[in-house]
């Protein structure tokens, strides 16, 4: 039992402090306007809300949230293991996660209370999703990346996606195992990560 005590203790602490990070972050673009959207007013709903057009290929939906707001307002703990990290404070989910090659679009809702976003990493051989080492940043490597969605009503590369918001991005893939990840600091370990597979 003490063997396992400080790497549990090194666990928890690195989830909180991931989770710390990652709010105080948000928090510090919140107040420097980082996240005011420029969304045309054609996608524009009540308030700030918004909803993706009529998008081209196969069409996966991608939940993203957080504790602080998410679709049951509680934490959705994970077990740590393999292709799992600290605890899933966070969430980023994708359905269908298979699809076939060619043009997959990804819809991304924002039902958290913090901004997200989602890049997309092809997986090597062996690899699992939640696998990524994470910097003294928080982050990932966004070596290899196909693209994301972080444009609060709007397609591709943007500041984030803000709550309550939609965005979305249209990629041709090829058959193969890929990871969509937030890579806001500290929203990896925290859990946002899921595996997308395109099949021939």
């Amino acid at each position: 039992m003490s063997v396992n005590r400080p790497r549990g203790i090194w666990l928890v602490a690195g989830a909180v402090a991931a989770l710390v990070l990652g709010i105080a972050t948000t928090v510090l673009f919140a107040a420097t306007g980082a996240f005011r959207g420029s969304a045309p007013a054609a996608w524009r709903g009540p308030g700030t809300q918004c909803s993706a057009p009529a998008l081209k290929g196969h069409v996966v939906d991608v939940p993203v949230g957080d504790m602080m707001g998410g679709m049951t307002g509680r934490p959705h703990w994970r077990t740590p293991g393999p292709g799992r990290q600290g605890m899933g404070t966070m969430y980023l989910r994708a359905a269908p996660s298979t699809v076939p090659a060619g043009l997959v679009s990804l819809r991304v809702v924002n039902v958290g209370a913090l901004p997200h976003e989602v890049v997309v990493l092809p997986l090597s051989a062996g690899q699992a999703a939640g696998e990524r080492p994470t910097g003294s940043d928080g982050k990932v490597s966004e070596a290899g990346s196909l693209g994301e969605a972080s444009r609060s009503c709007g397609a591709g590369t943007g500041n984030g996606i803000t709550p309550g918001t939609t965005a979305w991005t249209t990629l041709t893939l090829q058959p193969g195992r890929y990871e969509l990840v937030c890579n806001f600091p500290g929203h990896y370990m925290a859990g946002m990560y899921t595996e997308l597979d395109v099949t021939r």
